[in-house]
């Protein structure tokens, strides 16, 4: 998905407000507009469905009209995106509340890595519940409104919406997206249960949460893209979050001066951190991965490159390209974006609702008879407990395992942000 396109989905959802009152004839409205619109722009709607398929299902949301509120509106939307098995086609709903709390996946179990300051002795703890409903009935529910095929795609997204309360309200999980009830359970089997009260806004980081973790090195610095040099150790540790241009400092600046630092300080490794990056403009990275290719770096044992589960489109391209042209090797989880896919994402707007529908208008296949996502080459299990004392098991893997050298410091700040 490229930057402006990203740009005009952002616009079209904030033009509309939210929790509007609407009337069944709104609903049926939307849904009749979406019936004819949604296969007309689509590039191959049907490429994994059928159109009486699709059909019906609208037709069964239409049926419900009498019941529905924008929230249940809203996730019987998702639920519709579902069954077409596009993870560049779904849906872009207003939701202006948040409850303060951020839940990570570690295992397949799902830990509090930040929440509101009252609750911070509960860092680190393991979600056994919300509203009574059990971790595996919630995980059961959130398979139906959120693509499951990819694994990483589901966990990615069922971390983005667990701490929403409309999306939670919208799956009969919560009765009101004024507060949830959780319960958690530590490392010593001890029950804790609260009640969180949801704030406005859909941005955790405008909140004021306390977290753990508070050292990795991947949360050192924010921007579009950074680095930091490892001199004790002669490692340059890159970080690309989006794959979008930072006007203050152009990429082209940005990579001049990470291979001026190379060819001063002639590093040992080179890590590139794709784990956070869930797409843009592939295009950005393409002066560091010509230039990387024709190092001395681009070698076994030289080049990292790490890879999660909130690696997605434009960034599983450009990870895919260094696959495929470069010796990195691979590191972290797999991809939430497929190797192949439906993108070069357009979107519209229901005409009652609000809501935004984002369709594909391309296909991409960078890598040809590849199917699902990108797999690394060594696969990682992350833990909760090496997380909360700021280790990345990753890095580990790369960094060397000895003390630091006395006087010496870990790292030099020569970061352009």
């Amino acid at each position: 998905m490229n930057k402006i396109l990203f740009t005009i989905l952002i616009v079209l959802v904030s033009t509309f407000g939210f929790s509007q009152t609407l009337t069944k004839a709104d609903f049926l409205e939307d849904l009749d507009f979406l019936k004819r619109t949604l296969p007309a722009k689509h590039t191959n709607l049907f490429a994994k469905t059928t159109e009486a398929t699709f059909e019906k299902l609208v037709d069964d949301i239409a049926n419900k009209a009498d019941s529905l509120n924008y929230e249940t509106f809203t996730v019987a939307l998702f639920k519709l995106m579902v069954s077409i098995k596009d993870e560049h086609t779904f849906v872009e709903a207003k939701f202006n509340r948040i409850l303060p709390i951020q839940l990570d996946m570690f295992n397949d179990e799902v830990y509090i890595t930040a929440i509101d300051p009252a609750f911070a002795s509960l860092l680190g703890t393991k979600l056994v519940a919300i509203n009574n409903h059990s971790f595996n009935q919630i995980t059961a529910l959130f398979k139906e409104a959120i693509l499951s095929e990819n694994r990483s795609y589901f966990n990615d997204h069922l971390l983005r919406f667990i701490n929403n309360p409309a999306f939670l309200k919208g799956l009969g999980i919560i009765d009101s997206d004024q507060e949830a009830a959780f319960t958690f359970v530590d490392r010593n089997n001890k029950i804790s249960k609260i009640k969180l009260t949801s704030s406005e806004g859909n941005d955790l980081k405008k909140l004021n949460l306390t977290a753990g973790a508070v050292n990795l090195l991947s949360k050192k610095k924010n921007g579009n893209y950074w680095y930091d040099y490892d001199a004790a150790h002669k490692i340059l540790y890159f970080n690309y979050t989006t794959c979008r241009e930072d006007p203050a400092q152009p990429f082209d600046q940005f990579n001049q001066e990470l291979f001026t630092l190379i060819d001063a300080e002639h590093p040992n490794k080179i890590v590139l951190d794709l784990r956070y990056n869930n797409g843009g403009n592939s295009g950005i990275l393409t002066p560091f991965i010509e230039q990387i290719k024709n190092s001395y770096l681009n070698k076994k044992d030289s080049f990292f490159v790490l890879i999660g589960k909130n690696t997605f489109s434009s960034a599983v391209m450009n990870a895919v390209e260094l696959k495929k042209n470069s010796s990195a090797t691979f590191i972290g989880e797999e991809t939430s974006g497929s190797i192949n896919h439906y993108g070069e994402v357009r979107g519209f707007s229901l005409p009652k609702s609000g809501i935004v529908i984002a369709y594909s208008t391309k296909y991409w296949e960078v890598w040809k008879g590849k199917k699902g996502p990108l797999k690394p080459d060594i696969d990682i299990k992350y833990t909760i407990e090496n997380y909360m004392k700021g280790k990345d098991e990753a890095l580990m893997s790369i960094w060397p395992q000895r003390s630091r050298p006395k006087g010496k410091p870990i790292s030099s700040t020569l970061i352009l942000r």
